[in-house]
């Protein structure tokens, strides 16, 4: 009977153990202790398991950051998250004028704002829906 706990020690041994993507010998694109990335990909389970530990660290990243996150109705909180999610927390942080509309909870200019950046030229619909979300009478 195989051991897996045997195994897995022995995978790893063999392969390693690399938390970011790399090339292995035979030039294609893997990750963690041996997955082939380009033949393989990931499940839709495994996908799921990295988006809700990428909300976890967005969740602490926003209430770390901003001590009026959590005072924010659930649909701003969600478009915050939703931000932070695609632009990360420190580019986030340079959205200073929506930053401080929502500090003294002007949702609607904080909507302004989030269309006045290069950020909502990229993402385009993104963008309009959750500025609409943003400036909408949620609360």
């Amino acid at each position: 009977m195989i051991n897996p706990e045997r195994l897995e020690q022995q995978l790893i041994t063999d392969e390693a153990m690399r938390l970011r993507p790399y090339k292995c010998s035979a030039d294609k694109l893997t990750i963690g202790v041996g997955r082939n990335l380009e033949d393989n990909g990931i499940t839709e389970e495994e996908a799921m398991y990295l988006l809700r530990n990428d909300l976890k660290r967005t969740y602490e990243e926003l209430r770390s950051n901003f001590s009026w996150y959590e005072r924010l109705d659930s649909y701003r909180q969600e478009v915050l998250m939703n931000m932070c999610f695609n632009l990360g927390i420190s580019r986030l942080k340079g959205f200073r004028k929506m930053i401080a509309a929502l500090e003294i909870k002007d949702f609607k200019e904080a909507a302004v704002q989030m269309l006045d950046s290069r950020w909502a030229k990229q993402v385009g619909v993104r963008a309009v829906r959750l500025s609409e979300i943003m400036g909408a009478d949620n609360e």
